[in-house]
């Protein structure tokens, strides 16, 4: 049970709970799956879909059921000989609203709160009006309207004896120390008990139990008619609608510890760090032994007591020091192993991290972790359906319809800056201050000039090419000088000529371990600071440069748009992906493997047919240029004034990415003629179709909405679907589905047994089992139903007749056949895909690119896996290869270990495999993609 044998996400909330999980165990145990892989379980913000907006890290989220359902679960999956892995959020909180205690404590008390060190908070902002006080951006309105339209009230808790500030969903607790501001405008009778209230002074020790017995005096003040109405007396007085009301609210607003504000405001004048650039997330002090201690104290329990087998941690780059983070974790983990029950042994704790990788970076291999999500594995398969030679056909179609020449690596530069200049305003005002305090303890860098340093870091942060770098008190790992030399010479070719020699004494100032003994006693505590301030600026604006704008503004082939990939890296040898497979078999064996996740960007299905469009390029880019003249008349003109520029909508550029999101994610089961079938797609579409807009952030943006423009955009996708105006246009996009179904689905298939049988940890996302033609989320986290997936399972039918017997694709679903064969032999014979060796085969002959095969080893046991890509001009509909010289001329090597009778498990098809080669044909010819086995293993 240490190491999973492979997993199966699961999304929980409040309408698929723990208890529902219980009901799928079994369906996932005949599927062949070891371990249930659950988002965030721990107490979230009420009504939360996702999990990742923890308020109470120290009890099982309520709207799941709780620890009593946790614990069903668990009674569930052992029985089924099954495990736990958890998603856990070390990095970040909720907050807003009216549920982190920590959080409401901290407004409460300000700097003086015991909690207030957990969070990443600058209490010493320059803004004068930020001084001691924390940002709040949580108003629907600037300011002054908001305290004139009476929506923000001061209330009285009852239960708690205590006054707070209520805003719709929002609470924001009364500083102790200004109560009486409040009781001394509530009458005679409240004036005369508030006597005897206990003055309270935040820098004393008893300043809390005073606080709390003056609590208890007004609960009981407020049990007589007299205490009621001398206490609505007291919040009349600050209420806007009351003589002088306004301005007392006003006043006694200004001496919180924090200041109210409209949400748009948060951008520039954040004081605190977020998780990216999310409001109602705030970054937590995991860094702190005290604060770790406190956040997974639950998590620690659960493991001990054996309910849980392993963690995913999200969002690793978030923290301060990751190294160190994976480190303790594993060491604490390691250390409760010991107390677990006997019937739950575990010697090794499974952890991962969401982590991603660019291009060329590996994952370091100090983190004492098993490995990632599995985002590299899913852009490394996804680059090797792809066609090279489709790559200047579809990059001359995207030139001259969208007129957009620059690459995808000057968008995301492009991104980076408008975030800086946009997004991230605060965020990068707090770096630039601590790089100027590091430069202002030394002689030789005391007159560089804030200004001088933010146009030097705005370069280096552009230019960056990783996530982020990893700070130790060691100094720069070796990795990190590659990564520092890179980025300094990428922002030389940007700086002017008067920065340049700032640009190397700025990274000199990053450095701890290099401090001139004349420095003041602080530098260390400076360089420290700016270092963390550097570190976890660069992973948001690397993530939301790339992967929330970018995107959605390059649109080649979005197959290739998608988390962990990069779309300048069109596609991958066979060499390539034989060269990832050895490499992570050699450093990270039990990684995760993903081809579906809760944050992709669209399916693995829709990719696996966008792919094909590499191998059809010249005619895809024929009818998207017919499209484009023929739909003319549906765009609209727009003009915000009569001097301003006219914006087409949609723009042409969001045009042809929405021809290829039609085609990607058109549903095997659509009926053009059903009214119903086709409004619930064009909804899913027009979803999209705004978040994509507002993500893109030039024709309109999440904090701007652009309703015009979007209205349009909706009313061109709607003329779109609409049969008596548009039938061509509708049946040429079904006619180019149906031409390219039988290779997207050999793509599909292909990519699922390479994540089933190569080094690592397959895992499935919920419902991925069936065809995924999912957009991007919220569309991708829609209720799976399960009973259809387990009542085909259960019918125990082959491949070959779920294809014979003339059934739609959508009812065939052959990806879950191959996941249940491939898991059953994977559970029979665990260790050859565990700790076998990884053997690329050659393959020779005119169709040899279009084969992957390779074999796993372990001991005197073997398997031969084959599989095919770019198969559109040699893949008949039946999913049969079509017969032709360079199919026979086509041989995959094999070793002489290979003897004996064998038989491919996907096919049913027993193969003579005791000849030093085989043709593709006899290999491959029935069906796209093959497990072969010795015939006595099963």
């Amino acid at each position: 049970m240490s190491i999973p044998r492979a997993t199966a996400r699961l999304q929980l909330h409040k309408d698929f709970t723990l208890d529902d999980a219980v009901n799928v165990v079994d369906y996932y145990a005949a599927l062949g799956i070891s371990h249930l892989y659950a988002s965030p379980i721990l107490t979230a913000r009420p009504g939360s879909t996702h999990g990742y907006d923890i308020v109470d890290p120290t009890r099982i989220n309520p709207e799941l059921g709780g620890e009593p359902a946790l614990r069903r679960l668990v009674e569930k999956l052992r029985a089924a000989g099954m495990g736990l892995i958890i998603d856990i959020v070390p990095n970040h909180m909720g907050v807003g609203g009216a549920d982190n205690p920590w959080w409401l404590h901290v407004l409460e008390w300000g700097s003086h709160s015991r909690y207030a060190r957990w969070f990443d908070i600058d209490w010493n902002s320059p803004d004068t009006t930020l001084h001691g006080k924390i940002l709040m951006p949580f108003l629907g309105d600037q300011y002054a309207q908001t305290l004139r339209s009476g929506d923000l009230r001061l209330q009285f808790d009852e239960a708690s004896g205590s006054l707070y500030f209520a805003y719709f969903t929002h609470r924001f607790p009364l500083a102790p120390w200004t109560y009486d501001r409040v009781l001394r405008h509530g009458g005679s009778a409240l004036r005369a008990a508030a006597s005897d209230f206990p003055e309270i002074d935040p820098q004393q020790e008893d300043a809390c139990d005073r606080h709390a017995e003056r609590a208890k005096l007004l609960q009981a003040i407020a049990t007589t008619d007299e205490g009621r109405e001398g206490i609505e007396q007291a919040l009349a007085s600050v209420a806007p609608d009351t003589p002088g009301g306004l301005g007392r609210l006003h006043r006694l607003l200004e001496r919180q510890n924090y200041k109210l504000t409209w949400w748009r405001n948060a951008a520039e004048e954040i004081n605190w760090r977020r998780f990216f650039e999310v409001s109602d997330l705030a970054g937590v002090r995991v860094e702190l032994d005290d604060v770790f201690d406190a956040t997974h104290v639950l998590i620690f329990r659960l493991y001990a007591e054996g309910l849980i087998d392993g963690v995913r941690v999200d969002h690793v780059d978030g923290l301060a020091d990751p190294t160190a983070y994976c480190q303790k974790l594993r060491a604490r983990l390691q250390e409760l192993s010991a107390q677990r029950p006997a019937s739950t042994p575990d010697t090794h704790p499974y952890i991962i991290v969401e982590k991603i990788l660019t291009r060329g970076e590996a994952l370091r291999n100090d983190w004492a972790i098993d490995g990632t999500t599995g985002y590299e594995f899913m852009d490394q398969v996804g680059a090797l359906l792809h066609q090279p030679d489709g790559l200047a056909a579809l990059n001359k179609l995207w030139i001259e319809v969208a007129s957009d020449n620059d690459t995808f690596a000057m968008h995301v530069t492009n991104a980076r800056r408008q975030l800086l200049r946009e997004n991230f305003v605060g965020e990068f005002a707090a770096l630039t201050r601590a790089v100027h305090a590091v430069a202002r303890t030394e002689l030789e860098t005391r007159d560089i000039s804030q200004a001088a340093i933010t146009r030097v870091l705005t370069e280096l942060l552009v230019s960056f090419p990783v996530y982020r770098t990893y700070w130790s008190e060691d100094g720069r790992s070796e990795e990190d000088h590659a990564v520092v030399e890179k980025t300094v010479n990428e922002a030389r070719n940007n700086l002017a000529p008067q920065d340049l020699p700032l640009l190397e004494t700025l990274i000199t100032l990053f450095d701890t371990s290099n401090i001139d003994p004349d420095a003041s006693a602080d530098a260390p505590t400076l360089r420290r600071l700016a270092v963390r301030r550097y570190e976890q600026l660069t992973p948001p604006l690397a993530a939301k440069s790339v992967e929330d704008t970018a995107f959605y503004r390059y649109g080649r082939l979005l197959s290739r748009n998608e988390v962990g990939s990069d779309p300048d890296y069109f596609s991958s040898s066979i060499a390539d992906f034989h060269a990832f497979n050895a490499s992570r078999a050699a450093t990270f064996p039990n990684t995760m493997l993903a081809t579906a996740t809760h944050d992709h960007k669209r399916g693995e299905d829709v990719r696996a047919r966008l792919s094909v469009l590499s191998e059809t390029a010249d005619e895809w880019a024929k009818s998207v240029h017919r499209w484009v003249r023929l739909h003319t008349e549906y765009r609209t003109n727009l003009q915000a004034e009569e001097d301003a520029p006219v914006i087409v909508a949609p723009a042409l550029d969001d045009e042809i990415i929405l021809y290829q999101m039609i085609l990607g994610s058109w549903p095997f089961e659509l009926d053009i003629n059903d009214d119903d079938q086709v409004n619930e797609y064009v909804e899913r579409l027009a979803a999209w179709q705004e978040k994509a807009a507002r993500e893109a952030k030039r024709l309109s943006s999440w904090a701007l909405p652009n309703s015009d423009y979007e209205q349009a955009c909706r009313q061109f996708l709607i003329a779109l679907f609409d049969r008596e105006k548009n039938q061509i246009f509708l049946q040429e996009m079904a006619a180019w589905v149906e031409r390219i179904t039988a290779a997207s689905i050999a793509n599909s298939l292909t990519q699922t047994l390479l994540r089933l049988s190569s080094p690592g940890v397959p895992d499935l996302y919920q419902g991925t089992e069936f065809w995924d033609f999912s957009l991007v989320d919220p569309d991708n986290r829609r209720p799976v139903n399960f009973t259809a997936r387990a009542a085909l399972l259960a019918q125990k039918d082959e491949i070959t007749e779920r294809i014979a017997n003339g059934m739609n694709w959508h009812q065939r679903q052959l990806k879950q056949s191959l996941i249940h064969k491939v898991l059953t032999f994977r559970t029979q014979y665990p260790q050859i895909f565990s700790e076998g060796s990884y053997i690329p085969l050659q393959v020779e002959g005119p169709l040899a690119d279009h084969v992957i095969a390779f074999m796993r080893s372990y001991q005197d046991r073997h398997i031969v896996i084959a599989a095919l890509r770019m198969s559109v001009n040699i893949i008949n509909e039946d999913l049969s290869l079509k017969m032709s010289n360079d199919l026979n001329q086509t041989k995959v090597l094999l070793p002489a270990a290979l003897s004996g009778a064998q038989v491919n498990l996907v096919a049913g098809k027993v193969i003579d495999m005791d000849v030093e080669q085989i043709a593709l044909f006899d290999l491959l010819g029935d069906y796209p993609v093959a497990l072969i086995c010795a015939q006595a293993s099963l």
